[in-house]
């Protein structure tokens, strides 16, 4: 069984969707046979959004429901996104708890968003209910687009179109490692991210994706100026003991290795929702679950809307 995890650096909670406890008991005039169910308006590292914060031109929008939606098409009724200017974007279910929103194209910077959940005594279908509406506003700061390319072993950093840093990295190695039946593949993916978020300093530990921190390709260490990129733990972070490849090889189990000078300018530099383009790369295709919202195409994008 080959497994992409190239990739993880350090371990992250996966966020699991259970019941809310049963009520308590109630007369039976009172008794209700509906379900009562919650909707959580966050980014795709699963922070809130939060109000009047700015983002980058590529964040997009999760609409987190507590439990199934039988109704995909009356939930999303009641999901609206109201932009301004107005862009062209749409809804996508990753699965009956979760719908994503994003943009047919990158934001334009300084544009105001409001996210408006309305399933408030909604009917979700499948006996649940809406138990309250949610609501987000925030703005898109300036446009961060960088693009890692392979090929020249660089990632080119632009604000606003404009190139303000042109970085040397190391990105994941060739090879794989099978454990117990398990074949780890280091190769970094080809796609689009968006920053999740950022951790100074922060533990990596190869045990985290399956790697025995005591075989041959193994670590447990303390890394500083990390920017995660993926749910499985690809970041851009500092590793100056990589300093030598930087620029000219891969040799890393999945992450954009950099220099600190450039991993602490890149830690300020970045803010969540802002793109990371990485090119030429020998890796599996990122996924819509590992925050590749923007590889998938525009067409299948609309596919998996729900009217």
């Amino acid at each position: 069984m080959a497994i992409s995890l190239a990739l993880t650096c350090c371990h992250h909670g996966v966020r699991q969707h259970t019941a809310d406890p049963s009520p308590a008991a109630a007369p039976a005039a009172a008794a209700s046979p509906r379900e009562q169910t919650d909707v959580t308006l966050t980014t795709t590292a699963g922070h809130p959004l939060e109000d009047g914060a700015a983002y980058g031109v590529g964040i997009v929008v999760v609409a987190d429901f507590s439990r199934p939606v039988a109704d995909r098409a009356a939930a999303q009724r009641r999901l609206t996104v109201t932009t301004s200017p107005r862009v062209a974007g749409a809804w996508d279910w990753v699965d009956d708890h979760t719908a994503h929103w994003r943009p047919q194209r990158y934001y334009a910077p300084n544009t105001t968003v409001l996210v408006d959940a309305r399933i408030s005594g909604v009917d979700l279908g499948g006996g649940n209910y809406g138990r309250a509406d949610a609501v987000a506003s925030f703005r898109i700061g300036a446009s961060h687009v960088s693009v890692a390319d392979d090929r020249t072993h660089m990632i080119a950093v632009s604000k606003n179109g404009k190139l303000v840093r042109t970085i040397p990295t190391s990105m994941g190695m060739r090879g794989s490692e099978t454990v117990n039946g398990r074949t780890i593949v280091f190769r970094t993916p080809p796609g689009v991210y968006t920053v999740l978020d950022k951790a100074d300093p922060i533990v990596m530990d190869s045990s985290t994706f399956g790697l025995p921190v005591h075989s041959r390709l193994g670590y447990r260490r303390t890394v500083r100026w990390a920017t995660r990129l993926s749910e499985d733990g690809i970041f851009v972070h500092e590793n100056d003991a990589s300093g030598w490849a930087q620029g000219h090889s891969n040799v890393t189990h999945g992450c954009l290795n950099v220099n600190q000078d450039n991993g602490k300018w890149f830690y300020a530099f970045s803010v969540p929702g802002d793109v990371v383009e990485v090119r030429h790369t020998e890796g599996p295709p990122l996924t819509v679950r590992n925050n590749g919202d923007w590889t998938v195409p525009w067409k299948t994008w609309l596919a998996g809307s729900a009217q």
